[in-house]
């Protein structure tokens, strides 16, 4: 704790400072430190420069030349290869063939020069003369059985065929033709109408109606215009003779001024002025957003 100046209590809020290990100790700056301590103190490891690239031994990590293989017999693949060829040459009876005239070359498509044994006859392309071709007897036909159970189906069994009616054209439309007409001819009166169904309101077709249409109406005879009423002499237009009036000067009425009096205010029999009971007063009400947080 220092004597002077603040004490323990204002520097570091305690009582008293704890003492310290390294009391008296000179002071060491961390800057320009170096990592490891112990790379700059001992002897380092100096290597004897670069080595150029040379026939010497002096280029290698061994002072000797050293052989992978040791005391191998040393071979020529030359002089091992041309040995190969006296022996197999010595086995051969007589000299090598060679034919006495050079190659021959045929001079196109379909020539046998230059072939060894000429053409063949059995690749001639003439055609060889053949017989006749006679055909085969046909053989036995017989009709072949018939489709079908025998229930709804003609021609299936031995006795008659069902009988045959030939058809009218167009038949299904004439006997609906027919069975309309009957059906008109038995009709009495109209369809039914039912006044009760519920119908909707605006129709489909804003033009149909199901009444018929009113008579048309004749349009009334033209009535002769009169013609417009024009005075004998112009108008005369108001100035200060007053020639556009009907009186010569306007009249007066003499009429008093009076002043009108201001109505006393309305009140009870006691003699109070009446007010109105007042209406219902608005309070605070909490918004839906508050009552959700509240949630």
């Amino acid at each position: 704790m220092p004597v002077e100046g603040k004490s323990d209590m204002e520097r570091i809020g305690l009582f008293s400072e704890m003492g310290y290990v390294t009391i008296g100790d000179k002071y060491v700056s961390h800057y320009m430190r170096p990592f490891n301590e112990a790379v700059n103190k001992n002897r380092q490891m100096l290597p004897g420069g670069t080595k150029a690239l040379s026939a010497l031994q002096a280029g290698y990590f061994e002072p000797q030349f050293v052989r992978i293989f040791d005391g191998e017999a040393y071979s020529n693949p030359i002089q091992l290869r041309r040995r190969y060829r006296l022996a197999e040459s010595k086995k051969n009876l007589g000299k090598a063939f060679l034919p006495s005239n050079g190659d021959k070359l045929p001079c196109g498509p379909g020539s046998y020069y230059g072939t060894i044994g000429g053409s063949y006859a059995y690749f001639s392309p003439q055609l060889k003369a053949k017989e006749r071709y006679i055909p085969p007897g046909k053989n036995f036909y017989t009709n072949p059985g018939k489709k079908g159970t025998g229930y709804g189906y003609a021609n299936l069994t031995i006795g008659e065929q069902y009988p045959h009616e030939p058809d009218e054209y167009e038949v299904e439309r004439i006997n609906a033709k027919k069975a309309q007409e009957e059906h008109k001819r038995l009709v009495k009166g109209g369809p039914f109408k039912l006044n009760l169904y519920p119908q909707e309101y605006f129709d489909m077709n804003p033009y149909f109606n199901d009444k018929p249409l009113p008579p048309v109406k004749k349009p009334p005879p033209e009535k002769s215009i009169a013609p417009p009423f024009k005075p004998s002499s112009p108008a005369k237009k108001s100035g200060g003779m007053k020639g556009g009036t009907f009186d010569p000067y306007p009249s007066h009425s003499d009429d008093p001024y009076i002043i009108k009096k201001s109505k006393a205010v309305t009140t009870n029999k006691e003699r109070q002025i009446f007010h109105p009971t007042p209406g219902p007063k608005s309070r605070p009400v909490t918004s839906i957003i508050t009552l959700n947080v509240t949630r």
